[in-house]
């Protein structure tokens, strides 16, 4: 498949009165996106915290909407299976908190193909909040994804800053990066949209975002939610001249809906204007700090073999 059509959520922390209320807002959502002719959904980090507000004394303890969501572990792979196999559809689920085989607690957002299989990513490096917080540890191996559009990674949220990740996976042949993300700021949001077009230049490759909106002050895990969806490639002759192939309205519930031609990642990697894909080994080059004096600013000088 070369031609494919994405829709990236821009979606609503709301307050629902149960469980079966949200899987009913689920089903409505992923129905509209399929109805569109959406081939892959993503949907953004933490989405599924949403659920720790249908019960108002976990939605206030941040230790107890943990425990209340990893309790629903099971269930909400399994409404997300039934979904993407139902709909045909590719759904990267909406990451939620999750027990490693180490028993630690994690940020995990798992991918749904329409054979009703599945594959995850952790996040890999946690923001404070998380760290100091919420006591969220990070993952420990990085993933790319196959389905039948080819190879997928994802950079959850904050990972998408760190060029490290993203090229990992573009190096095991992901064409396209999923980037789920929940901010508490337009700064925020900016950061990590800034990494995610940093990140689709250095690897000339598909970058999708997809965030959290809407400010519930029930729920303080989420209780700030700004950004916009958005689809991104490497700006060269053959696209947007800011890369930017879709952006969403910011702050506003919705489906960012794009097609995308899977083909012209290997046109930006093999005749690109630049060749930052294939020219990433040439940064590795020995590095030496020269100071000229006790009070002269350090130089960096380069050393050439």
């Amino acid at each position: 498949m070369t031609d494919l059509r994405i829709a990236a959520a821009q979606y609503p922390i709301e307050r629902l009165p149960s469980y079966g209320a949200w899987e009913a807002k689920l089903s409505r959502w992923v129905f509209e996106a399929a109805e569109q002719g959406a081939q892959l959904l993503v949907f953004p980090e933490y989405a599924a915290m949403e659920l720790a507000g249908c019960e108002p004394e976990v939605a206030s303890d941040l230790q107890a909407s943990l425990d209340h969501v990893m309790a629903l572990g099971e269930k909400i792979d399994e409404l997300h299976r039934q979904l993407a196999m139902h709909h045909d559809v590719t759904i990267l689920g909406g990451s939620r908190p999750c027990r490693n085989g180490r028993g630690a607690i994690v940020n995990r957002a798992r991918l749904f193909r329409p054979d009703g299989t599945s594959g995850y990513q952790d996040k890999i490096v946690m923001t404070r909040f998380e760290r100091e917080i919420w006591g969220i540890s990070g993952g420990d191996a990085i993933h790319v994804m196959e389905t039948s559009f080819g190879r997928v990674g994802i950079s959850i949220c904050y990972d998408a800053e760190f060029p490290l990740i993203a090229r990992a996976q573009a190096e095991a042949g992901a064409n396209i990066i999923l980037a789920p993300s929940a901010t508490d700021s337009m700064q925020g949001y900016w950061r990590v949209r800034i990494g995610a077009q940093a990140r689709a230049l250095e690897n000339q490759c598909y970058v999708v975002q997809a965030p959290t909106v809407g400010a519930p002050p029930w729920l303080p895990s989420l209780d700030e939610n700004h950004g916009a969806a958005g689809v991104y490639g490497p700006p060269d002759g053959i696209t947007p001249d800011n890369g930017v192939f879709a952006i969403g309205q910011a702050n506003q519930a919705q489906w960012l809906v794009q097609h995308v031609d899977l083909r012209l990642v290997n046109i930006w990697r093999q005749a690109g204007t630049v060749l930052p894909f294939r020219d990433w080994p040439e940064q590795d080059v020995p590095l030496r700090v020269a100071v000229a004096s006790d009070y002269a600013e350090p130089v960096l000088d380069r050393i050439f073999e």
